[in-house]
């Protein structure tokens, strides 16, 4: 495992390269680490394509004690590790909380971004009572009940090495800090990425796993999100949860190469 590291303002952020071609950078959701995409990576690399992997600020391998873990500035990361590799413009790929963080990067660094893919992103907060306020409360605060959360979300299918992959999360989680940035992720901060989506003029592709269990309708989340941008089209891909790279990565590669050839002509 080769590790580099782009240094920001707060903290460095720690990403893992393969394969050559034009550049996608993957961005994984609260309380995961880059190896989330470890299914898919080499079918994007098969594809012809280099893949950067990266740790959002507070996780995996990135550091802590960030001042913000706002989706503004985790965007803003993600451009820098582009820069960092000379290969703009590229594809970001955005999963759960960092759906928000690849619409802030397009709409800010437009010469940086080729096109975006929101996997999972969530356009309105989920409703909650205040039983499921207070049990997410005590899900943010700890790496066991945390791992427990996140088992929910592969409803259908899971990876071979789902289990292996999940103790190492809830490992890493350990670590001083790492829950403080989880609860930085999933805090609310304004603007809402919703509100600059209208400012994306890059090809969107919005990926949603017909049975994801975070929302009530996951293809009526998937429109709602479409319909934000100006150039944007819904996928859903069939059996899967909130990590369709994870549960059906050939499905989501099948879907993934299809539109990262339009923003790239590869």
């Amino acid at each position: 495992m080769n590790i580099s590291y782009v240094e920001r303002p707060g903290g460095r952020i720690a990403y893992e390269v393969h394969g050559e071609g034009p550049l996608v950078v993957l961005s994984h959701g609260m309380g995961e680490n880059r190896a989330s995409y470890r299914h898919l990576i080499p079918l994007l690399v098969e594809a012809g394509y280099r893949v950067a992997s990266v740790d959002v600020r507070g996780h995996g391998d990135s550091s802590v004690g960030w001042p913000t873990y706002a989706p503004a500035e985790v965007g803003a990361d993600l451009v820098a590790v582009v820069r960092a590799l000379d290969g703009g413009p590229a594809v970001l790929v955005g999963n759960s909380s960092s759906a928000a963080a690849v619409t802030f990067a397009a709409a800010d660094a437009p010469a940086q971004v080729a096109g975006i893919v929101l996997v999972g992103a969530f356009v309105n907060p989920p409703r909650m009572n205040p039983f499921m306020r207070a049990a997410v409360a005590l899900v943010l605060r700890s790496p066991r009940l945390f791992g427990m959360f996140h088992r929910t979300l592969f409803p259908v299918t899971r990876p071979a090495d789902d289990a292996a992959f999940r103790r190492a999360m809830v490992s890493k989680l350990r670590e001083p800090g790492r829950m403080a940035a989880v609860r930085g992720v999933n805090a609310p901060v304004e603007p809402h990425w919703t509100t600059r989506a209208r400012d994306v003029r890059q090809p969107v592709l919005v990926l949603m796993g017909t049975r994801d269990p975070d929302f009530p309708d996951p293809g009526a989340e998937a429109r709602a999100a479409r319909r934000l941008f100006a150039t944007a089209e819904a996928r859903m891909i069939e059996d899967s949860g909130h990590y369709p790279h994870a549960d059906q990565p050939a499905r989501m590669a099948e879907q993934l190469t299809a539109f990262l050839a339009v923003c790239t002509g590869a």
